[in-house]
């Protein structure tokens, strides 16, 4: 039979086990985190996916623009 010391001992070692496994295991995960309306990145933000989105053109309704256009012009053409 073990002796009250020796068992005071294996739970203060477990303790001390579990705590640190329970840092490791935090510090290792990864989230975003949501604080006042901003979204914060997780621990792997740089090592992320960059995803670029080229520039368009600053007229989004280039095609109904064009169109109007060429209208305008065919108008007075036709006077």
């Amino acid at each position: 039979m073990k002796s009250a010391k020796s068992l005071s001992n294996q739970s203060v070692h477990f303790g001390w086990i579990a705590l640190a496994a329970l840092c490791g295991l935090a510090m290792s995960t990864g989230c975003q985190v949501h604080v006042a309306g901003q979204t914060l990145p997780s621990g792997y933000y740089l090592m992320d996916d960059i995803q670029y989105f080229p520039a368009g053109s600053e007229n989004k309704l280039a095609n109904e623009t064009a169109a109007l256009k060429a209208d305008r012009e065919a108008a007075r053409t036709r006077r």
